[in-house]
């Protein structure tokens, strides 16, 4: 059955969506079987992997009320080995209709649960808030990787979602792990970035991993060609990372 990690921080613009895509794409790269799950209705991962936003039938939207089976949803990405459920711009409404649902929390668990065993990763892209869609993804997860950003406020960030997936342990008994914390956007040449990187790993010990996401040209250019940094180009550094980062996520999962 599928390892299912949640990408989530409620900060926007710290390279959550690119990890993601990435992430997956590497772990499809590297033999796994991988169901990426677009839970953002800005749908930055779905064109990130060549699929239409605009064109989604059925997606992560559809199949929160269960009428649509998630499996009804799926659609190939343009890496082999990777498939994903797309997000359309339905799901921005998807945050006030689920208010009234019940066992909202669990929707897209419920959802997912029955094609987890057709993969060995589902890796769920929430949105950048701390609002029902992300605790949906987090509620459907085993484990959730935090992507921190190099800059002033990440600590607090960081300390904000831990504290969050404590509250969604105690009040809706969910057993959620935190996988990691991944350093993005970092530039060994900026001193700051040094002394964050530094901080996070003195104030959260154990959690950090080893691998650095770097400032990097190419992973900044890639979505706009719906392409994956694997795809675009893997020589750059930035590939490199993320492809060190898929070797970490499977040594800390077996």
């Amino acid at each position: 059955m599928a390892k299912v990690i949640s990408i989530a921080n409620q900060k926007g613009g710290v390279g959550k969506t690119v990890t993601s895509v990435n992430l997956s794409a590497y772990l499809a790269a590297l033999g796994k079987k991988v169901l990426l799950v677009d839970f953002d209705p800005q749908a930055n991962a779905t064109s990130g992997v060549g699929v239409d936003p605009r064109k989604v039938d059925f997606g992560s939207y559809h199949i929160l009320d269960t009428k649509i089976p998630a499996h009804e949803a799926i659609k190939p990405t343009n890496s082999l080995g990777c498939h994903i459920i797309p997000a359309s711009f339905d799901l921005a409404g998807a945050g006030v209709e689920l208010v009234n649902m019940k066992n909202r929390e669990f929707r897209l668990h419920d959802a997912i649960i029955k094609v987890r065993t057709d993969f060995d990763y589902v890796i769920v892209d929430c949105p950048p808030s701390l609002g029902l869609l992300t605790i949906n993804g987090i509620v459907a997860s085993d484990e959730v990787l935090v992507p921190v950003q190099c800059e002033y406020y990440a600590l607090e960030g960081l300390a904000q979602l831990l504290e969050t997936v404590n509250l969604i342990r105690e009040n809706l008994g969910k057993d959620i792990d935190i996988l990691g914390a991944v350093l993005t956007m970092y530039d060994k040449r900026n001193r700051l970035d040094r002394e964050i990187a530094k901080e996070v790993r003195r104030n959260f010990p154990g959690y950090v991993f080893d691998t650095m996401i770097p400032r990097n040209v190419d992973l900044a250019e890639a979505p706009g060609h719906g392409k994956t940094i694997f795809q675009f180009n893997p020589l750059s550094h930035g590939a490199r990372a993320y492809k060190m980062l898929a070797e970490e996520v499977i040594k800390r999962t077996s």
